[in-house]
This record gives structure tokens, sequence and C-alpha cells, in this order.
């Protein structure tokens, strides 16, 4: 591998001894894994778990794969599954993601907010949040909303507000040269240095938003001091911040100078470059004040949903209803005014109020676990391939018509609805693939 002027010689000063390994590892293969759902009510047993970890395995998924669409997996190399586990935050939290796209740490959060408390997911570029709020919707989160905003933004609505904030920071991307070499392109013996002022710049916002003894998750795809140990020391020097110990598992190195850090290099951690840093926070900020909301529906939407609702639900959904046009949407308890900030994703998605009737989104299919619904149809792997495809399936039972939550291996691929033995296709068009 031909790497940028200045980085081989940077690493094997820091390195030293073990710079040779380090650099060999960069002839290998990336290194490749997924984690499993613990939201979706069928697992299923994978090969190769990786040691110390509840859900990661290694190995590749398809996209295209059963698995896959129904949000029982998602790919995520290794070391990038770590920060999350470092975070490890308690059902009923209030949680943020400052810099999400495309989802591997939000939905790994999620895994253990099991569908309690809130989690904000937030990425401030336009189009990769798109992205970020279809896994989201895959992963069956019922509990985040989705913005698209700065730091600074919203740290003046979300002022005091969080216990958790991860901030998997913008940066030099040195870690990720092995798996996407283009990233070397931007590289330069200063890059990491300018790197480090945007970043000092997001943490002053995201600690304006944590409670009294919440924490921050501070991590990095890289190896540069500059953005890593440097960052800490800045952050302890200057804030009310106590640095907290991680546990190193799996071959993960202490930090420079820094030995509650913890860095995972290629050559004693089976994947790819990470550093993680974790603080508790000691100060106080003025904390957000909380409007009272009730649900936003008319008197004729209220009666459509309820309708709904008891027909085939065997749950009682918490949240509040808002409705954003014909479109009905389940949101979290106890936010801020959010009128100032710019929203991917508002809540749940239900559905699409119609002429005399509501129909249920995809969205809700994925969400709801089949326990919870009354009525499901499976489908065979065989009907799946037709299905995804945008195609209609035929039963193989005459069912009485109306919706359905579409099973395949036992989770849930969205509503459609059935007509004797049809079950016409509701797949949304732009997920559709052959």
């Amino acid at each position: 591998m031909n790497f940028p002027n200045g980085f081989k010689e940077k690493y094997q000063h820091l390195l030293g001894e073990d710079a040779a390994a380090f650099f060999a590892t960069f002839e290998q293969e990336a290194v490749s894994a997924f984690r499993t759902n613990p939201l979706k009510e069928t697992q299923k047993a994978f090969d190769d778990p990786i040691p110390n970890t509840p859900w990661g395995h290694y190995g590749k998924v398809s996209g295209k794969s059963i698995e896959h669409a129904t949000g029982l997996v998602y790919s995520q190399e290794p070391a990038a599954q770590i920060v999350a586990q470092v975070a490890q935050p308690k059902p009923g939290m209030k949680v943020l993601d400052l810099a999400a796209a495309p989802g591997g740490k939000t939905t790994q959060l999620l895994s253990y907010l099991d569908n309690q408390g809130l989690l904000v997911s937030n990425e401030i570029h336009k189009g990769r949040s798109k992205i970020l709020v279809e896994n989201v919707e895959r992963f069956g989160a019922r509990n985040v909303l989705v913005t698209n905003e700065s730091a600074d933004r919203l740290a003046k609505v979300f002022s005091g507000f969080f216990d958790l904030i991860v901030l998997d920071a913008p940066c030099s991307g040195e870690g990720m040269f092995r798996k996407q070499p283009d990233a070397m392109d931007y590289w330069s013996v200063d890059y990491p240095r300018e790197c480090s002022l945007l970043q000092r710049e997001i943490l002053e916002d995201a600690l304006k938003m944590l409670v009294p003894g919440g924490s921050l998750v501070y991590s990095t795809c890289t190896w540069a001091p500059e953005e890593n140990e440097e960052i800490v020391s800045w952050l302890v020097e200057n804030y009310n911040l106590e640095l907290e110990t991680i546990e190193k598992i799996n071959g993960m190195a202490e930090g420079i100078d820094h030995p509650e850090t913890a860095r995972m290099y290629p050559h004693l951690f089976k994947g790819e470059g990470q550093f993680v840093a974790k603080f508790r926070y000691l100060g106080e900020n003025r904390p957000a004040k909380i409007p009272s909301k009730k649900d936003q529906l008319s008197a004729e939407q209220k009666k459509w949903w309820q309708e709904f609702a008891k027909k085939h639900l065997k749950i009682t959904l918490e949240g509040v209803l808002e409705t954003f046009g014909d479109e009905l949407y389940l949101v979290s308890l106890g936010l801020p005014d959010l009128r100032k900030v710019k929203i991917a994703r508002n809540g749940l998605h239900l559905g699409t109020f119609k002429k005399n009737r509501f129909e249920p989104s995809f969205a809700l299919g994925l969400a709801l676990k089949p326990s919870e619904v009354k009525e499901t149809v499976s489908i065979t792997p065989e009907d799946f391939v037709h299905y995804v495809a945008g195609e209609t399936v035929q039963l193989k039972e005459t069912h009485p018509n109306g919706w359905y939550q579409v099973l395949v291996e036992g989770n849930g691929l969205g509503f459609a609805k059935v007509t004797g033995q049809t079950l016409k296709n509701f797949y949304p068009k732009g997920l559709r693939f052959r």
C-alpha cells in the first residue's frame, strides 16, 4: 500500500518496534463483521461470534438477505462496535448520537435501550441523514428522533437534557485506510491537526447538552494523537469532566499517556482503527424547558387510527400522536420545543390517512413484533425473493380480506393487504431489489 507522504514516518516514530507489525496489516484484507438485533422477536444462530460482545459476529451479510431486509442484522466492523459497547446506555435514558450516519452506533445504542427512553440521532449532512432514517426504521426503532443539525443549534434546544452523548467525531480517517483506501487522498501531515479544531468546536457544544453526572463517549476512527489523547487532555484541563477507565478487551491497547482510554490497532485487535474515551460530566447546565404535549388528531383521524389499532394491535403504543399533512407519527414524550430544529424523522411513522380509512406504514410493520400484532401472514424465502422485487405473492391458504403484518422467517417485513389468497405488494418502491 502506498501511504501518503509523512504517514509512515509518523507511525514508525509513534509505534517503535511495533511499527513493522502495524504496517504489515495493511497488506491484509479488512475485517468484516455484523451485529444481530435483539429488538427482533425471532433470533437466528450465527457462527464466529466476536468475543466479549453481546451481539457481534465476524463475517459478511448480504444486503439482499432476509436477515438484512427484516433488520435482524447490521453490518459493522469490530472496532466500530466497541464505541456503543463502551457507552452502553440503560433502558429509559435520554441519549444523543451526535454524528450518527450511516447508523451503526445508533442501532447499537438502540439495542441497549430496548425501545425505552429516547435516542436523538443527529446527522448534519442532509443526504446522509436519509440513509440514517432508513437504517433506523429497518432496525425497528420506536423511540428515535432523527435530526439534521449542527451541534451549536442542537445545544440551544437541548440544553442540560441528555444522560449520555456519543460523539464519533469527524476525523482524519486513518483507521479506515485499509477498508477505504480513498481516505488516504485527503490525508496530509497537517490534516489531523485541522480535524482536531473542528472536534473541539463540536465537543464544546456537546457538553452544554449533558445533565449533571451524565456521560460523554468520544471516539474517532484514527490513530492521530492530535485527535485523540490531545483532545482528552484539553477536555480534562478545561472542563469539569472525570475520565473513566475503559475495560481493554480483545487486544485493545491503552491510550498514549491516558491509560484509561482505548486504542484499537489492527496488529493487536481483529478489526480496523478506533480510539475511545469516556467521561463523566461533573458540571451543570440550564435544563431545557419541556412543554406539555397532547395528541394532535382531528376527531375523524382519531376514529380511524383507533379503529385500526383496536383491530390489529395487541399493545398500546406509548408516545404522542402527531400528524404532518395526512401522515401519522408516534413521537416520544418529554421532548423540548423542536420548532427551530431541522428534522429528518420526528418519530415512528405509523401510516397515512386516506378517504375514510387509515393505511399502516412499512415502518410500523418493521417496528412491531409479531406477538404484538393480531393479524399476520407468513411468506416463504422463495416468496420473499418475489415480494422484495415488487411482485404479488400467492398464498397457500385463503385469508379474510384486510391488512396483515408480513412475516418472513418470523420477523416483520411491513404491512400489506390480503385479498383471498393474494398478498398485494406494499414493499416500498425505493427499497425493491432482485
